[in-house]
């Protein structure tokens, strides 16, 4: 197993110049955090958000503007790419396309005057990690997206790096592919004990690969914590509604007591035992349900009453959409539904919420 070392960002932003409209713009905020040795985490977030800048700062390619990045408690600040203890792994693969993939992988250690002796023995390790022995006289152009993703892999881990850095390696693979990949990139980063940052807009990606998810939001970190942290007890709606699908009813704080918070929602008063601290009596709110923690029951029973608008069978659970007497969307999931009464589309029913999964959260100004 190969060390693992740490990552440190510490006030670390970055602004660029418009020249355009002659004014300088804040891609990444001042930030502070550590990424633990052997832990992968992913920045996570929108289009725009400043998580590739991120990235690419801890990997030399791009200068703070302020702050400093250490790596393995080393200020690597100024330290162009190849000084730093770190590999990228491109989106776009970024193979040789003159070069079969046994040169592809042996490229690094080329460059580093390794024996031949030892590089034929390295390239033969990495392709049986990456289950790539058998094609190691192919060109990148016979190959398959999720092959060339493996050889790209198997180029950045070769040279040993402390810290693997992944800008969204999977956004060019079909669904399946990014699937068996995902597997695959966990695989291989807990079996070598690797330090790793990962960047991707997809939340399914962030949830099934990460130890922790960074997730940003116009340059800012919006919340840091496990998968089950950031799904379970987002900090706000932006939060919720990002990392997974999500219905929000809203109310208003009628207390704050020892054992909850009490929410007058759908003309009614709730307790809800998880909410926003920053809340107060009297604050307008909204009370985040997660698909699988509703439920359905005949019309008067249950939370609130809508009409069924559209059933989506996915097999191992039921999608059912539905619309309350406002207009309003509500999305419930029904695990296992051929054990349960599945309401037929038109027909009208009650919604179900189980408080101790909901979560009280301020109303956001601004949508996502």
């Amino acid at each position: 197993m190969r060390r693992s070392i740490s990552v440190t960002l510490e006030g670390v932003s970055k602004v660029f110049h418009d020249t355009q409209t002659g004014r300088d713009v804040a891609a990444v905020a001042p930030c502070d955090f550590t990424i633990e040795p052997g832990e992968l985490v992913t920045l996570l977030g929108p289009s725009g958000c400043g998580k590739t800048t991120m990235l690419r700062m801890i990997g030399g390619f791009e200068l703070p503007t302020t702050g400093r990045v250490l790596i393995g408690g080393g200020d690597v600040t100024a330290l162009p790419p190849n000084q730093r203890d770190t590999a990228m792994v491109f989106q776009s693969y970024g193979l040789f396309p003159h070069m079969n993939v046994f040169d592809n992988v042996a490229y690094g250690l080329r460059l580093r005057k390794v024996p031949a002796a030892e590089i034929a023995s390295r390239v033969g390790e990495y392709l049986k990690l990456v289950g790539l022995e058998e094609l190691a006289l192919r060109p990148p152009s016979r190959l398959s997206g999720g092959q060339q993703q493996r050889v790209a892999l198997a180029r950045s881990l070769i040279v040993n790096p402390g810290v693997l850095l992944l800008d969204e390696p999977l956004s060019n693979l079909d669904a399946l592919l990014r699937e068996q990949m995902r597997v695959e990139i966990r695989r291989i980063q807990r079996g070598l004990g690797i330090t790793a940052v990962y960047v991707t807009h997809d939340r399914v990606e962030a949830m099934s690969l990460s130890d922790r998810i960074i997730v940003m939001r116009k340059g800012r970190i919006a919340q840091i914590g496990t998968p089950y942290e950031i799904y379970l007890d987002p900090v706000s709606a932006f939060v919720a509604e990002f990392c997974g699908k999500v219905t929000f009813f809203r109310g208003r704080v009628n207390a704050i007591e020892a054992d909850g918070c009490a929410v007058e929602v759908c003309g009614q008063t709730r307790l809800f035992p998880r909410w926003s601290k920053e809340l107060k009596a009297g604050d307008e709110c909204s009370v985040m349900c997660r698909p699988e923690s509703m439920g359905v029951a005949e019309p008067g029973a249950g939370f609130i009453d809508a009409a069924v608008n559209t059933n989506v069978y996915l097999g191992h659970s039921m999608e059912t959409y539905l619309k309350d007497d406002r207009g309003a969307e509500i999305l419930v999931q029904i695990d296992d539904p051929h054990a349960h009464r599945i309401y037929r589309e038109g027909e009208r029913c009650a919604v179900t919420i189980s408080e101790e999964a909901a979560k009280v959260l301020p109303v956001e100004a601004e949508p996502r």
